[in-house]
């Protein structure tokens, strides 16, 4: 097989091409990839290593949820669905009753799911996870749609995040948190008040001290006030017994027996310890609260 070419360059020179050249070019290229080491991960003999961060399945930790819906209204898909119903509840301290949310089921549709991660980001709470588990797929897309309990088991799965790079900014709101200088306190503080506040405190405490005197009583007003001040002190009160139960040790009995239950069902053994844990917990609040 003879072409011509009637390049500006070559002068119309004649060119031989073999038949097949290009067929052999590509069974050498096979052949060099088939002699060499595959580098193929086989799955699912070789588990992935992903990384703290990756965006598999999202997950829910149902203490931290207080049925706010800003994930269900925020998500644009529609596909959270939460129930709950109202409890009243008597406070510790005395008081009128209080009102208590508590969450009956909360279920996210994967097959809806478009994995934005809105969700977590709205949430005020912190009760919605970026989990690196990604095997649930289902033969039935009915079944798709999982609940709290399965939702819950992904959440044991959460790695920690990573540390943060060397030289890197902290975040704005622990900037903010962090105690300011002594130095840069001192000089504005004697720069910008220098005398002002003096006679401002002064007159201050002679006009309340004849309002409540040790010999007479205290004015009605004055009683109105200290009474709607203890019962808007009626809620930190009570996250203060609420912060103390979550400082209970768990039953180390509890933990033992739903760790063998969980691992004898072939439960991975992150998630049973994490199930084992919340279930220690929840029998020693209960003994606390006997």
């Amino acid at each position: 097989m003879i072409e011509t070419t009637n390049g500006p360059g070559n002068g119309g020179t004649p060119r031989k091409h073999l038949p097949g050249v290009g067929l052999v070019k590509g069974l050498m290229v096979t052949l060099k990839h088939l002699m060499s080491r595959s580098i193929t991960q086989e799955y699912p003999k070789e588990r992935p290593d992903l990384p703290p961060r990756s965006r598999g399945v999202i997950a829910l930790k149902q203490e931290n949820c207080t049925v706010c819906y800003k994930c269900s209204r925020e998500c644009p898909d529609w596909c959270i669905y939460i129930d709950a119903h109202k409890e009243t509840h008597e406070p510790a301290s005395g008081g009128r009753a209080r009102s208590v949310k508590v969450l009956d089921r909360f279920a996210i549709d994967y097959a809806l799911c478009m994995y934005c991660g809105i969700c977590v980001e709205a949430c005020p709470f912190d009760a919605l996870f970026w989990s690196p588990e990604f095997e649930y797929a289902e033969y039935d897309i009915t079944k798709l749609t999982h609940e709290k309990e399965r939702l819950e088991e992904w959440t044991y799965k959460v790695l920690p995040p990573p540390p943060l790079e060397i030289g890197a900014e902290p975040p704005d709101d622990v900037i903010q948190a962090s105690p300011p200088v002594t130095g840069q306190v001192v000089q504005p503080v004697s720069t910008g008040a220098p005398a002002a506040p003096p006679p401002a405190t002064g007159p201050t405490p002679p006009a309340e001290t004849p309002i409540a005197p040790t010999d007479q009583p205290a004015p009605a007003e004055a009683t109105a006030s200290v009474a709607a001040a203890g019962e808007e002190a009626l809620l930190p009160t009570r996250e203060g017994v609420r912060s103390e139960r979550v400082e209970v040790q768990p039953d180390q009995a509890t933990f033992d027996r739903v760790l063998a239950e969980e691992l004898a069902k072939g439960t991975e053994r992150r998630v049973a310890e994490g199930k084992a844990r919340r279930a220690a917990m929840i029998e020693a609040r209960k003994k606390a609260g006997s």
